[in-house]
């Protein structure tokens, strides 16, 4: 039997990934970043899997780390920021990254467009209620970052009241990293073309129809308002304790591997360690022998 060839992701892999994907500050012009790019990975397709699988046990374990030292009086958390236009894929960064993980240190929250109540109590009421408590990881599948792209480019408020919203993100986001919320904030970049493509394989397989929304066309035509809106928030929001990471996501592995990667970067980064015990332990051996 032919022996199963199989690549060795450690070789493809080249430099932080936290340092080569961060948007620089200043001017953005989104069109620069090529969405089928691999930044910071020289292999194949099949080695991306490969690397993926191979992020799973280190990301866990830091993960299990910071849960501990949240569980022992701990302060410090995560929060993972994604943000895409439809099909960029935060769903497949979230069921091929974060399950990865244990599910008990994980808070993943879904923003759809707020209710009424929520509206009336300001638009970052409701994200303060889904911020993760200390030793979790918590992540967002949209975000605050909607008041300034959808508000803006629909008109769903006045240009004075989403252009206050930048600051006001700014004093949240520094609000967040002094009280030890490290904030990874992801666009999840893709062209139109594979957009297109990925609307019509949905169309074309009867068990992803319950995924498409007609909605979706009608927002295609709205692509260069998006792109200035997504530029705007991006350039306005993009401060030293709280960047910005633009992925390349015209390729669902590398998009899935990079997310996953700068997550396990950021773990690393914070260094949680585990734990001491804050009993006697030769002693506990001791009365645990004697049962």
């Amino acid at each position: 039997m032919a022996k199963k060839k199989t690549a060795k992701p450690d070789e493809t892999v080249s430099g932080k990934l936290l340092d080569q994907l961060r948007v620089p500050q200043g001017p953005v012009d989104l069109s620069a970043w090529d969405t089928r790019a691999t930044t910071g990975f020289s292999g194949t397709k099949e080695a991306g899997k490969l690397a993926l699988d191979a992020v799973g046990p280190e990301v866990s374990d830091w993960q299990e780390r910071l849960f501990a030292e949240g569980r022992k009086g701990g302060e410090r958390s995560v929060l993972l920021v994604l943000q895409g236009m439809d099909t960029s894929g935060k769903g497949g960064v979230i069921r091929h990254g974060a399950g990865l993980m244990d599910p008990q240190g994980l808070r993943i929250t879904s923003f759809k467009a707020p209710t009424p109540a929520e509206k009336r109590r300001g638009f970052l009421w409701r994200i303060r209620q889904a911020l993760p408590t200390p030793g979790l990881i918590g992540i967002f599948d949209r975000s605050h970052y909607e008041d300034v792209l959808i508000a803006r480019v629909r008109n769903l408020v006045a240009p004075p009241v989403w252009n206050r919203r930048y600051e006001q993100i700014n004093e949240f986001e520094a609000e967040l990293a002094a009280s030890g919320v490290t904030v990874l904030k992801c666009f999840l970049h893709i062209s139109p073309e594979e957009q297109k493509l990925r609307l019509e394989a949905r169309l074309d397989d009867e068990t992803k129809h319950w995924k498409y929304n007609p909605g979706d066309v009608d927002e295609r035509g709205l692509w260069p308002d998006y792109a200035e809106a997504y530029q705007a928030a991006i350039e306005k929001c993009n401060n030293a304790e709280t960047p910005w990471y633009v992925i390349p996501s015209d390729r669902k592995w590398y998009r899935n591997w990079a997310v996953t990667t700068l997550l396990l970067e950021t773990l690393q980064d914070l260094n949680p360690e585990w734990p001491k015990a804050d009993f006697d332990v030769p002693a506990e051996k001791g009365r645990l022998a004697a049962t």
